[in-house]
């Protein structure tokens, strides 16, 4: 029998965008020629995109199913809530802006069933704003020098994991997660396929420049300790020149006098600043993963889920033989 395959869609705001969402990914389902369901989560949306995804899974009913969280709990949160409730060996992740096309998802499992764990996209022609297209740049970059694997486009979301990836993912607690990152600590191989890339139909973009910066923070301190050591040794080098340059100075208030001490006032001044600018970047820093931890510790949950609407796969045909 054919590998099962759950799309999953986290919605977030996206009433306008969601007839041509369900019309295009309903297509891209049933040409994929096995079982498959439609997940759609709701993150909290308040204009009301929760009664239209409802709507469709009653009206879809065994194809669609509808999870409607109790309020906002991020997109990657909330993709983790609809992975444990998915049911099929293949899971693909699409966005609900339609950037990404929906007839791309056959093409992400036949990836799969090669042999690989986890199947990403690189986006050709990118009709984004030139600030996100540097800011994308800036993550993939780090990305790929933090953990090893050469991808070229972490911040697509149109992907595919098989099932063990996915039950891995679920076992790990902590509240600041990035999806495509995580899965590679998980999978043995990883490739990439180039897919389509389009304007936003409608809506904007749910990521400010601020949520922008705040995934930055999130992907530096999930990743990796790094940024702490590199601390430590650029306040070991700090300490070398402040104590080589203190030398300098001594030497030289000897051999010109104290009238030319006085005068490197402000050059004493600007290195004072620099070095308390250096300690403040580092409090920072670690202020950052100490309030992971702070977040982490305290063990709440990830997301409220407030009801589930539709049956899929096979949630049906179990609940008419349990009767």
């Amino acid at each position: 029998m054919r590998s099962s395959v759950s799309v999953v869609v986290p919605v977030f705001n996206e009433r306008d965008n969601l007839p041509e969402l369900l019309r295009r990914t309903l297509a891209a389902g049933r040409a994929l020629g096995r079982p498959w369901e439609l997940i759609l989560i709701d993150d909290g949306s308040r204009d009301g995109s929760d009664e239209m995804l409802s709507q469709y899974a009653r009206e879809h009913a065994g194809e669609v199913k509808a999870l409607l969280l109790y309020r906002n709990a991020g997109q990657h949160n909330a993709i983790l809530c609809a992975f444990a409730h998915a049911q099929g060996d293949i899971l693909v992740t699409l966005d609900a802006d339609l950037q990404n096309p929906p007839e791309e998802i056959g093409r992400l499992v036949e990836k799969i069933e090669e042999g690989f764990d986890v199947v990403g996209s690189m986006r050709q022609d990118r009709q984004d704003a030139a600030f996100r297209k540097i800011f994308s740049g800036m993550v993939n970059l780090m990305v790929r020098r933090s953990t090893g694997v050469i991808l070229h486009d972490y911040g697509c979301m149109l992907r595919a994991y098989r099932r063990k990836v996915v039950e891995a993912m679920l076992t790990c607690r902590e509240r600041s997660t990035f999806i495509p990152v995580l899965a590679n600590l998980f999978a043995k191989r990883v490739t990439e396929i180039p897919v389509g890339h389009a304007e936003r139909a409608a809506g904007t973009s749910k990521y400010s420049f601020y949520k922008l910066i705040n995934l930055q923070f999130d992907l530096l301190t999930c990743m990796t300790a790094g940024p702490l050591r590199l601390l430590s040794w650029v306040g070991i080098g700090i300490s070398a020149l402040s104590l080589a340059f203190a030398a300098l100075l001594l030497v030289l208030r000897f051999v010109y006098g104290a009238e030319w001490a006085g005068q490197g006032v402000f050059t004493l001044f600007a290195v004072l600043f620099f070095f308390t600018g250096a300690q403040f970047v580092a409090l920072g820093l670690m202020g950052e993963y100490v309030g992971r931890i702070h977040g982490d510790v305290r063990e709440r949950p990830r997301y409220l889920l407030d009801r589930v609407v539709g049956e899929t796969l096979g949630e049906r045909s179990a609940a008419r033989t349990t009767a």
